[in-house]
């Protein structure tokens, strides 16, 4: 893609591949959607060497939900942890721009185009045609701004043994819950600007906590952003 003038270039190929479910079939409100059936990926899979060849010249990967999706990849190919990652949903600051959400069928559509998505191809090859889209009132593209944001240094900040009472005063300032998954803590978070760091570390403090804590903190960048590991 050509990163200076925010456009993407024309389409790489692409690798499109059935597989079959490890446990169990396709459920009918699946196959109904997309037209998918047991039959149809019965004895396929994905090869995970060539998704790696696949993937290995990309600058960096774009997924419309990089939490959910680089933690797919993650765990099915082990190359994705050493990519940088940029998420078109949680980088792109679509209300402050004007837009009611940020699903891709509404996205594509104020790009002109119709989207009627059933399999992941069709998202895909969406999220590609909305990158060239102008933001209102700015004097650049989807795809530059999200660049600009990817390459940017932000922090994580946990607030760890937190009290109960001032739960709904941490989801109204941005703080989400994790659960306790994959090693991580069983706390609330938020990720902020480095230059916001210490304004919300004194928030905590003063706020939440009402007294000085130590505070678990992250540094996170594109090549470990939207990852298990962090």
């Amino acid at each position: 893609m050509r990163v200076p003038t925010g456009r993407p270039d024309h389409p790489s190929p692409r690798y499109i591949q059935l597989f079959q479910p490890a446990v169990g079939g396709h459920p009918p409100e699946v196959t109904a959607l997309t037209g998918i059936t047991d039959e149809m990926v019965n004895g396929h899979n994905l090869d995970p060497n060539r998704v790696a060849a696949f993937a290995a010249d990309a600058v960096v990967v774009i997924a419309h939900n990089a939490a959910f999706d680089r933690t797919f990849m993650e765990r099915y190919s082990p190359s994705f942890e050493h990519q940088a990652w940029a998420c078109s949903v949680s980088e792109i600051e679509w209300r402050s721009h004007g837009f009611e959400g940020s699903r891709l069928p509404y996205l594509r559509m104020k790009a002109g185009l119709f989207h009627e998505a059933h399999r992941a191809v069709d998202d895909c090859l969406a999220l590609l045609e909305i990158q060239p889209l102008q933001l209102p009132d700015h004097n650049r593209t989807v795809l530059s701004a999200l660049l600009e944001r990817a390459r940017r240094k932000t922090t994580r900040i946990w607030a760890e043994h937190s009290p109960f009472e001032p739960k709904d005063e941490l989801k109204t300032r941005g703080y989400r819950w994790s659960d306790g998954i994959d090693g991580r803590s069983k706390s609330w978070y938020i990720d902020v600007d480095e230059s916001d760091r210490d304004a919300e570390i004194v928030f905590l403090q003063r706020t939440i906590y009402q007294r000085e804590v130590e505070l678990r903190i992250q540094s996170l960048t594109a090549f470990n952003r939207f990852s298990v590991r962090s």
